[in-house]
């Protein structure tokens, strides 16, 4: 049973009317909807899909034509009494294609098939798009907190300097540990510029996918539905992913193109009829007297029907049924390749998401440890049995420990996500996303599937997706509360 993810009251307050924060990892993926380019892109792309199904029906249909053409005899016989210096000929014919095989209906069976796999194709680009919008969210909320984390530790290696340049100039310290303060503080600094130019980067990459400013990102929610196992999550997988569904129908229609060449044997039938009218422009019998009497204009008309049985090709009819069979049984292979690759994928990150909330139970108990046993290598430095350098050790490690656990934090969540997507529970549809009307490609394709006028178009397009050219530059600052808890765990 699918379960509509960011959704309900216990997911962060989703619920609230008038979606009090702008910045949560809903309204990150509400933008990333309405404006990415690659999704507004691949919605372009299916339109054009749709198209081909009235190509194909159009094969079928009447065809109306005419024709009008002047001539100017420039040359004539001597011999011939009534032929004309010009003519004006109009004739509007009519061809009527009754029976071909079958190509017709097969090709519009093929290219109905193919619209379904392209809308299978377009889910799994919604889901592909959501899991890089998530992944941009959190990496921004992981680099907001190792800076914070890291300008805190400056801070504290500052504090530290100053103490021990004190009880040097006492006599209480040497110059090593002076130096060995110092040290740590620079290193620490480097580090911190390293975060900064990290936090950097992921706010513009967020900036590329959402296609807004990341601007005080509030927690995620948690993700609901994930499986109890991998063998779950594969049979969910299995039964869901629109990259399975589409391989699958890519089989049908492949097949039909079989048919369709098949139909290449078989006979045709049409119906015609032609109306001709010519007018001589009194020139019939030449300019002179002798056209006297001879009528000026004439009236044809012809109907009749065409039948089209061939009989030798030079071997191109079974070309290409041999070729539209090679073509389906590739159909076949890369549908196996499709359900190996979302095996593979749902397997590694079931097994990423669990090694993830493995790392973050053991970091947690780190980070507890080292904060502990900073606070007694302080307590024992106080009164002579731990040096600075064991202090610098301390502190270090508490920083590590923490920045390892906000990684795992991150890691659990977009692994998770990434989980959803390949189980085929990561698509608009099951997100909850109501900040306006779902695109749905359906509406389209029913909109032009049995247009027959030839002079419709569509209004010229223009582009869906925001230009990220005027977001300012990004910075380096972060939240005040970036580094504690309650801003990267999810609430719920």
């Amino acid at each position: 049973m699918r379960l509509p993810l960011l959704a309900g009251t216990a997911l962060l307050g989703l619920c609230i009317p008038g979606l009090a924060y702008a910045d949560t990892l809903r309204e990150a993926l509400i933008k990333a909807y309405e404006n990415n380019p690659t999704l507004t892109g691949a919605r372009a792309g299916q339109r054009v899909i749709d198209e081909n199904v009235p190509i194909a029906r159009s094969q079928g249909l009447p065809n109306v034509g005419a024709s009008v053409s002047y001539t100017e005899y420039l040359l004539q016989s001597s011999n011939s009494f009534t032929s004309p210096d010009r003519a004006i000929s109009v004739g509007p014919t009519l061809s009527v294609p009754i029976y071909q095989g079958g190509a017709v209906k097969n090709a519009v069976s093929a290219a109905e098939k193919r619209v379904e796999a392209g809308q299978a194709n377009l889910r799994a680009t919604e889901a592909s798009v959501f899991s890089q919008a998530v992944g941009a969210y959190m990496d921004v909320i992981r680099d907001q907190a190792i800076v914070a984390l890291n300008a805190s530790n400056i801070e504290v290696l500052s504090v530290n300097r100053q103490a021990t340049g004190d009880r040097f100039e006492i006599g209480d310290l040497t110059r090593t540990d002076v130096a060995q303060s110092e040290s740590r503080l620079a290193t620490a600094r480097s580090q911190l510029q390293t975060a900064q130019a990290q936090l950097i980067t992921s706010r513009e990459n967020y900036i590329r996918i959402i296609g807004d400013t990341p601007d005080n990102l509030q927690p995620p929610p948690p993700l609901p539905g994930l499986p109890d196992s991998a063998q779950e999550a594969i049979t969910v997988a299995l039964a869901n992913n629109p990259d399975i569904e589409s391989a699958q129908i890519a089989i049908e229609a492949a097949r039909y193109d079989t048919r369709v060449a098949e139909a290449g044997k078989l006979p045709k039938v049409t119906l015609n009829s032609q109306v001709g009218y010519t007018n001589y422009l009194g020139t019939l019998g030449g300019s002179g007297a002798g056209g006297a009497g001879l009528t000026q204009n004439q009236t044809t008309g012809s109907a009749g029907a065409t039948i089209t049985v061939p009989l030798f090709q030079g071997g191109r009819p079974g070309a290409q049924v041999r070729q539209a069979q090679a073509l389906t049984s590739q159909a076949m292979e890369q549908l196996i390749g499709t359900e190996r690759s979302v095996v593979a994928q749902t397997r590694s990150a079931y097994a990423s998401w669990q090694a993830a909330l493995a790392v973050i139970q053991s970091a947690q108990v780190a980070v507890d440890a080292a904060s502990l046993s900073l606070e007694g290598v302080r307590a024992e430095n106080s009164v002579g049995n731990r040096t600075i350098l064991d202090i610098l050790n301390a502190e270090q490690e508490y920083l590590n420990a923490q920045v390892t656990l906000v990684r795992a934090r991150r890691d659990a969540y977009v692994a998770g996500f990434t989980l959803l997507a390949a189980m085929g529970k990561a698509e608009a549809r099951d997100l909850g996303l109501d900040g306006g009307a779902l695109y749905d490609p359906q509406l389209n394709y029913d909109r032009v599937r049995s247009k027959i006028w030839d002079w419709d178009k569509d209004p010229d397009p223009m582009p869906q997706a925001t230009s990220t050219a005027d977001t300012p530059t990004q910075n380096a600052d972060v939240p005040a509360n970036a580094a504690e808890p309650s801003a990267f765990v999810p609430k719920g």
